[in-house]
């Protein structure tokens, strides 16, 4: 397996090589020309770091609460001593968003590094503002010739295995930031809403596991207050912090942002809950999550309140960010012969397959915060995903999977592959017509990787629909091994941009890469 690192640019390198020596979530920028009394104590601080979102060309979003009510004020500049900076003012921080505020930078140059430091100044006296805390971007290239790195995963904190001081917290992000990806696309699940975090968990072995606990993360999330406590609670760790201040992200959903397996309309069977409808309770988390990350067609960037979106990163790639969640039906047995609204909605389906005949980008990634044909069940008798087991034609939410992959067929749409997490351990799948009754559609790969902070789960098998073959797995034998027992998992995606070639590394905490695929560009059934 092909190891090759593509080399990120001169410029990019030598602009990040401080960076990486401090940390930049801590990394406190001089405030060209301040007063000394900016340091002074009594003064909005932003503890809990910085991010960036939904990085373009020209535009960019960035995230950060205060501790009180204050300003927003961003500076960026193309140097680290930002000389000359841009001023940007953004909202006023208060209860209403739990003192988080994004504010939405445009006008930038395309394929240049931003430093960016965030400012909160005093509503009353806007002279009174406290220490900068700053981060760093690079806006995506006009050109190709510099290619595209990103990692992506998902799972964060989940199965009762939380921050662990004992291990240095969330140390995978440590990790991922030290291989300096352009962004982070994060699958879903970045809290667990309904699972709990305790002081202490006994291992298998007889050892116990440690967690930093707060009052919001003892139970399950039912109010907005707790679900802001859940999104809270993963930036208590340095890593984070440090990894979000360097690489801008982007953010989908799944189920465990509110309750397991959870769809529209669920009434719950829940003794942990007092609030038993998951509409109540996903409009709250919803509210929640746009406070908590920087998505652009949420409120208050756009008022629609989609999760589901497009990222166009160059002429070399297109992410489409799939919401699973938000528009499915029930969960069922998954058999029906007529199913319009399916696992996306039909509103959600036309906007992707507009979207994906659109794009001229080399490669068109499906970010979907499920896998396609790996069975994941809700009980005895239901599904969760969009495969049920039955191997034979399309039936139930496998028939809107099947309409897009004919409209990606016919349109003659090239490059396109799928990127998950969900299911606790990672895999590679390839799908193609020639195994399976159900031919109208092209090959195509999907790739698996997670979780980052959560427990490790065995396998579940393949449904057949869409004639996937296996090319690598690797979980573990038995259900809920902690992040000590079984490594965590990310996926690395780099793209030439010489040859556009795809190169798709699976991986684990450590540093091994245990599974590589190259594609190449232009060509159909990889």
């Amino acid at each position: 397996m092909s190891q090759r690192q593509p080399s990120p640019s001169p410029r990019r390198r030598s602009v990040l090589r401080g960076s990486l020596a401090v940390p930049a979530a801590l990394a406190v920028p001089s405030l060209a020309g301040a007063a000394p009394s900016l340091a002074l104590s009594g003064r909005p601080k932003a503890g809990w770091g910085v991010q960036a979102g939904d990085v373009t060309a020209h535009a960019g979003l960035v995230w950060v609460r205060s501790d009180r009510p204050a300003r927003m004020v961003v500076e960026t500049s193309a140097t680290e001593s930002f000389r000359n900076p841009r001023r940007w003012h953004g909202p006023l921080l208060g209860p209403a968003t739990d003192f988080t505020g994004t504010t939405r930078l445009r006008g930038l140059p395309a394929g240049e590094q931003i430093h960016y430091r965030v400012l909160l100044a005093d509503p009353d006296d806007p002279r009174r503002t406290g220490e900068p805390v700053g981060g760093t971007f690079r806006t995506t290239p006009k050109g190709r010739k510099e290619g595209v790195r990103f990692l992506w995963s998902g799972d964060i904190a989940g199965q009762g295995w939380g921050i662990n001081p004992d291990r240095g917290g969330y140390r995978v992000f440590e990790e991922m930031r030290r291989r300096d990806p352009d962004f982070f696309l994060c699958s879903g699940d970045n809290i667990y809403a309904d699972g709990p975090i305790l002081p202490s968990v006994t291992l298998p072995d007889g050892t116990q596991w440690r967690n930093v606990t707060t009052e919001e993360k003892s139970k399950v999330a039912e109010t907005l207050a707790e679900f802001r406590g859940a999104f809270r609670y993963n930036l208590l760790d340095d890593n984070l912090r440090r990894f979000n201040a360097q690489v801008p992200s982007i953010v989908q959903w799944d189920d465990h942002e509110v309750h397991n397996n959870w769809y529209p309309g669920q009434i719950l069977d829940d003794a942990r809950y007092t609030e038993k409808s998951t509409d109540v309770l996903a409009g709250r988390s919803l509210r929640a999550f746009s406070e908590y990350f920087p998505v652009s067609t949420l409120p208050p960037g756009d008022d629609d309140g989609r999760v589901y979106r497009v990222l166009r990163h160059g002429p070399l790639l297109d992410v489409f960010v799939l919401d699973m969640r938000s528009y499915r039906n029930a969960n069922s047995p998954g058999r029906q012969t007529d199913d319009v609204t399916g696992i996306l909605g039909a509103r959600q389906l036309a906007w992707l397959k507009r979207e994906l005949s659109r794009s001229r980008a080399v490669w068109k990634v499906i970010a979907s915060d499920m896998p396609l044909g790996i069975v994941v069940p809700d009980g005895r008798v239901n599904f969760e995903a969009v495969a049920q087991g039955d191997p034979g034609a399309p039936l139930g939410r496998e028939l809107q999977i099947a309409e897009l992959l004919r409209h990606i067929k016919h349109r003659r749409i090239t490059g396109t592959l799928w990127l998950t997490a969900d299911v606790h351990y990672t895999s590679a799948q390839h799908y193609d017509p020639s195994r399976t009754a159900f031919k109208d559609f092209a090959p195509f790969w999907e790739f698996v990787s997670g979780p980052l902070a959560a427990g490790g789960f065995p396998a579940t098998k393949l449904d057949g629909t869409f004639g996937p073959e296996q090319k690598f797995i690797k979980a573990p034998s038995r259900a809920n091994t902690s992040p000590a027992e079984t490594p965590q998992y990310f996926g690395e995606i780099d793209i030439d941009g010489g040859s556009g070639e795809l190169t798709v590394r699976l991986r684990q905490e450590g540093g091994s890469v245990l599974f590589t695929q190259a594609l190449q560009p232009g060509r159909v059934g990889q």
